[in-house]
């Protein structure tokens, strides 16, 4: 099975996360099969907090990947920025 999920990077305390398609066994930071986009929570000023490709989600999702909880949230949030755009 495939899952959309996030993959941790950045330095302590400071988080940054890739949205990645992977396999369900693989380590959370380990291998992966595309990386979709990026999230980083503690963007400031100009930085961009949060870009993802939603029609290669979209189709991930039509071949069967499972998004987690936190990517879905992410998913619908960047629709909605390119929809206002």
């Amino acid at each position: 099975m495939v899952k959309i999920r996030l993959s941790r990077c950045g330095s302590k305390k400071n988080p940054f996360y890739h949205i990645v398609v992977a396999d369900i066994r693989s380590k959370r930071d380990g291998r992966y099969i595309e990386r979709l986009g990026f999230f980083n929570p503690n963007a400031r000023g100009g930085e961009v907090p949060l870009r993802l490709d939603t029609e290669r989600a979209q189709h991930w999702i039509r071949q069967g990947a499972q998004p987690t909880d936190r990517a879905k949230q992410l998913i619908k949030q960047a629709k909605r920025a390119a929809a206002a755009v």
